[in-house]
């Protein structure tokens, strides 16, 4: 006789949970225009706009000095971030060796042509203000950002309204005259 025996198997409940995301990377794109006009970018010294100055820089005298603002802000889309004024070389026929130069963080005025005048310039000397020192060198860079902030918020939130003021001093000589030089400055930006 056979004995049949009887075992019975209890079935396991199981259950599970999944989750997933999808990563994609922000971008860091800055943006300039020559008084505040027409954003755009310029990532390169060969696509640098030329800076409209208040006098002609063809005609400098010594005791002159000229204003021009350049202003920066990110694209949108971008992420934050912080800026840093940086000096080329100059070049030309040895002009440089004359002229001096400070750059100011000014407020965006009624009308753009405004927001860079003598007077502009001059409002602006608190020293969370100063970018680079009255009476520097061509070849000098701006401060810090840890000394003068200069952030920019995401996606274009906010502009930097950058005031160049270059100085032919009253000391130049005769040889200063009939020189010439080009300078680009670099405004460089890191993420945040």
């Amino acid at each position: 006789m056979l004995g049949l025996g009887a075992t019975a198997t209890l079935a396991a409940w199981n259950d599970s949970e999944f989750g997933t995301a999808t990563f994609t990377a922000g971008k860091f794109d800055l943006v300039g225009a020559t008084y505040g006009a027409t954003f755009t970018g310029h990532a390169t010294t060969g696509t640098a706009p030329t800076l409209s100055f208040v006098v002609a820089p063809t005609a400098m005298a010594p005791g002159n000095t000229t204003y021009a603002l350049f202003s920066v802000k990110t694209a949108n889309p971008s992420v934050a971030g912080a800026l840093q004024l940086t000096a080329g070389v100059p070049a030309g026929t040895g002009l440089s060796a004359y002229l001096t130069y400070g750059v100011r963080l000014v407020p965006t005025a009624a009308t753009a042509s405004q927001s860079c005048t003598a007077a502009t310039y001059a409002a602006a000397s608190a020293a969370a203000t100063v970018v680079v020192a009255d009476g520097s060198a061509l070849t000098v860079n701006g401060a810090a950002t840890a000394t003068v902030p200069q952030a920019v918020t995401a996606n274009g939130g906010n502009q930097l309204n950058y005031c160049f003021a270059v100085t032919l001093p009253t000391a130049a000589g005769n040889g200063a005259q009939g020189l010439n030089m080009t300078q680009t400055w670099q405004i460089q930006g890191t993420s945040s």
